[in-house]
């Protein structure tokens, strides 16, 4: 008898974190950490991208960065492993009897993590599932369904991803090919032989512009945010047929109310009074008196939400747009929303939002009055079913009923522009909710306090 050393190796499997709600997968953008790094507790692995945030993923435990599952690009699940850490829990190595001839040894330490990183591997890019289908991502299938491509068809598409995955480098080749030709079957000596049919029709992108270049032109790639904000803005207007309504509203007793109130306001909570809560809180009455403005459409249901999550479009230092979500509007006073807003708004200017912060909204508000715009017709925030875009209040000249007849005087003015998706929302109830959210602004109570 000879005593031998068996080591137990305690290892730590490192998921993809749950980054809020809805959110079941997100994009590896790049390792923080390379295969043999040394890593504390706490420290960041990995950056990933959901939608439009990036975030850091930390190790809950202390080790060294044994196996990489997943590369830079890939598209990982929410709770699938993306590395094997080997913690400092492991434990000391432990003498144990065993004979000289070991006729069926223990498998390896190596062999171990070999066998959890095949399981892992399947997990995060799973090829064919137990009924035999492929698996794609949400993108390719949202290509596929933009582009007509049927199931049959996009079993069809070569993948080059990993294990063979479709990427959506593929599926725009497939598409920009024509698409797949079914192999005619072999022909048989018989003349009654049944000829093949024909492969379905694959719908074509419509040809793009020619574009010529000239002296001191210059070519900029889109940035990754830019690129997810076209496919969205894209994206929402293949799918819902936008209608807008418009109405113009006087809002001089709001502004005389905000002008009178934001210097008290900020000394005592210490925050501005901006005019994007006032619009926020109007909104949110108009969609309980509206509540079918509040809905989401899937396929051939309608989805009514009970909580009202107002989104509040914002602008970033890059030119790009984020959109911060209020959740449960409805809940909040004045003060609170003033908060929410303001704190909503400076960290999107320093790219500082958790996933779930830009997720989950139920209607969104869009000032484009920052800018100085008079109106917009803003493109709705997918999947929800309308927009409104507040326009700049600026003073002009009014008529002025009064009990001694009319008059000309000074008023403030605003534009308000609805825009609303036409499968589910009628011109009639998109107008009317415009109409009553204008009636907040303009019958705001000059006397009311804060």
């Amino acid at each position: 008898m000879v005593l031998h050393y068996q080591i137990h190796m305690a290892q730590y499997e490192l998921i993809m974190p749950k980054m809020g709600e809805s959110i079941s997968e997100a994009t590896v953008i790049r390792w923080l950490k390379n295969e043999g790094d040394r890593i504390e507790a706490d420290e960041a692995v990995l950056e990933v991208a959901t939608d439009k945030v990036d975030s850091e993923v930390p190790s809950p435990e202390a080790g060294i960065l044994s196996k990489l599952l997943c590369g830079e690009g890939d598209v990982v699940q929410v709770s699938a492993p993306v590395a094997i850490i080997e913690t400092d829990s492991a434990a000391e190595s432990e003498p144990v009897s065993a004979p000289v001839v070991e006729e069926s040894p223990a498998p390896t330490p190596e062999k171990a993590i070999e066998e959890t990183i095949e399981v892992a591997a399947a997990t995060v890019a799973p090829v064919v599932s137990n009924n035999g289908d492929r698996f794609y991502s949400p993108l390719v299938m949202n290509i596929a369904r933009t582009e007509g491509i049927t199931m049959d068809q996009l079993e069809t598409v070569p993948g080059t991803g990993k294990n063979g995955r479709v990427t959506k480098k593929d599926i725009l080749a497939f598409v920009k090919n024509g698409g797949a030709q079914v192999a005619p079957a072999a022909q048989t000596s018989s003349p009654a032989a049944t000829p093949p049919a024909p492969a379905p029709a694959v719908k074509s992108k419509p040809s793009k512009p020619a574009v010529s270049l000239n002296p001191g032109d210059e070519i900029i790639a889109m940035d990754r945010m830019r690129k997810l904000i076209a496919d969205h803005m894209v994206n929402s207007k293949q799918t819902s047929p936008h209608v807008s309504s418009f109405v113009e509203a006087d809002v001089t007793n709001l502004v005389n109310w905000r002008n009178k109130h934001k210097k008290a306001f900020q000394e005592r909570e210490g925050e501005r009074l901006t005019f994007t809560p006032l619009f926020v809180e109007a909104a949110v009455k108009a969609i309980k008196d509206f509540p079918m403005i509040n809905i989401e459409v899937d396929g051939d249901n309608i989805i009514t939400r009970k909580s009202i999550n107002i989104g509040m479009a914002a602008a970033l230092p890059s030119g790009n747009l984020i959109v911060p979500v209020i959740k449960n509007a409805d809940t909040k006073n004045l003060v609170g929303l003033a908060r929410e807003v303001n704190d909503l708004a400076s960290r999107a200017r320093q790219n500082a939002l958790k996933p779930d912060e830009i997720s989950g909204g139920t209607y969104t508000l869009t000032n484009v009055g920052t800018f100085g715009n008079l109106m917009g017709t803003p493109i709705i925030n997918q999947p929800q079913v309308a927009i409104m875009a507040t326009g700049a209040i600026v003073k002009k000249p009014a008529v002025i009923e009064t009990e001694y007849g009319d008059m000309i005087g000074i008023r403030h003015f605003m534009y308000l522009s609805h825009s609303y998706d036409h499968r589910v929302v009628d011109g009639a109830l998109g107008g009317m909710f415009v109409k009553r959210m204008a009636e907040y602004l303009e019958n705001w109570d000059v006397n009311r306090e804060i």
